[in-house]
């Protein structure tokens, strides 16, 4: 019998002859036309050859057998608990693991084997789960990585959670069309707070100075992320916030100073715990009768309660209609006149109140110079008296617009 041949063999054959012998009757094993008796027989010399000494005649095995579900399922299960250079080739690829093996695998930490796992085809949301939960930076990157991979939002929200201080990890998940708005805020809060850390200890800026830096700059993100966001997102994005502990008065003014109405009145209904229709109505009020009631209801600051008011008039006016930029920047005209009308303000102390109004100003201003001087250059790049060689008459006209 060829078998019999082969174990008598094995005992003076080198590692890698004993390597390419298994190969061979692996894919005998897989292929061939055996009979019963002798296919009982190859299995059998597979199963001994889990035992092999060197991990080179494992991994042919492992090789060889991995892509096929004709495998023998006893020598799946042995080489997926092997040394991670033999039991990767079965995790990745052999269709006879079930969820529960893969849990189990992930489990046992091991990164190599982890990271094999994650780049299966068709990996289910399960075993995705398990890998965000457990798994190390590098499998959970190969993960969001991985398009045949089935990862629910509670998956991507616990990588964030575990390594969104990390730019593979933040780079990766961005880049994924199906991630959920509030999921893209968590990263860019993970950004910031990374950011903080960074400046604070090289001792660039004093810790309180960068953290608040690093919270406006965050806040400012989420107001624009909240504009491109499809309506459907908004809801949980707000649910999110408030969770999280970031949907506070300066985040709710930015919104409404920035014209971002959807945002300013799903921030109001979901603070007041009120029917977003109902909030719409009170907004929109020209009496301003019940905007009051409803400020107190979702338990904002009363200090801040001038800036809103004044906000809100404008918005009823009409004042965010003709501004550049949608609603993802601050409004430079709606901002000071805030600021003007909050400056004769002489109840409570509001003095935090204007220097938050200060620095939305300058940003606002900011923000207004850079967009006028890039609409500058655009307008220079495509004049004609820019294009081939100079003439005197471009001169002339250079010394114009130098002017």
């Amino acid at each position: 019998m060829i078998v019999r041949q082969f174990l008598q063999w094995l005992r003076t054959a080198s590692a890698a002859e004993r390597a390419e012998a298994t190969s061979a009757l692996a894919r005998a094993y897989l292929y061939s036309d055996l009979s019963i008796d002798d296919r009982a027989a190859t299995e059998g010399a597979l199963i001994m050859q889990l035992d092999d000494p060197s991990p080179l005649v494992r991994e042919a095995l492992a090789r060889a057998l991995a892509f096929s579900d004709q495998s023998p399922p006893p020598v799946i299960i042995g080489l997926a608990s092997d040394q991670p250079e033999v039991a990767s080739w079965v995790l990745e690829h052999s269709p006879l693991l079930m969820d529960a093996d893969l849990v189990d695998a992930v489990a046992m930490g091991r990164p190599q084997t982890q990271a094999a796992i994650a780049r299966r085809a068709d990996l289910p949301c399960a075993v995705s789960a398990a890998i965000a939960e457990v798994g190390t930076a590098e499998s959970c990157l190969v993960l969001i990585e991985n398009d045949g991979a089935e990862i629910v939002v509670f998956s991507l929200d616990r990588i964030v959670a575990r390594y969104g201080h990390l730019a593979a990890i933040r780079e990766a998940m961005l880049v994924r069309e199906d991630l959920p708005a509030p999921t893209r805020q968590a990263l860019v809060a993970k950004l910031s707070e990374t950011l903080a850390g960074f400046v604070t200890a090289r001792a660039w800026l004093e810790e309180d100075h960068a953290q608040r830096i690093a919270k406006e700059a965050c806040e400012k993100a989420t107001v624009t992320l909240a504009a491109v966001s499809p309506s459907t997102e908004i809801p949980p994005l707000i649910r999110h916030l408030r969770e999280s502990g970031q949907l506070n008065a300066g985040l709710v003014l930015r919104a409404l100073l920035s014209g971002n109405i959807v945002m300013f009145e799903q921030a109001l209904a979901e603070l007041a715990d009120m029917p977003l229709q109902r909030v719409s109505a009170l907004l929109h009020d020209r009496r301003g009768t019940g905007f009051r009631a409803l400020y107190d209801k979702a338990e904002l600051p009363a200090s801040t309660y001038s800036a809103f008011r004044e906000a809100v008039d404008a918005m009823r006016e009409g004042g965010f209609i003709g501004e550049p930029g949608g609603a993802t920047r601050l409004r430079r005209r709606m901002v000071e006149r805030v600021l003007t009308r909050c400056a004769d303000e002489s109840l409570g102390d509001i003095e935090p109140l204007l220097l938050l109004l200060r620095r939305f100003a300058a940003e606002a201003a900011r923000e207004e110079a850079r967009m006028f001087c890039n609409e500058l250059v655009a307008e220079d790049a495509v004049d004609p008296l820019y294009f081939g060689q100079p003439s005197n008459d471009q001169f002339v006209d250079d010394e114009r617009y130098a002017a």
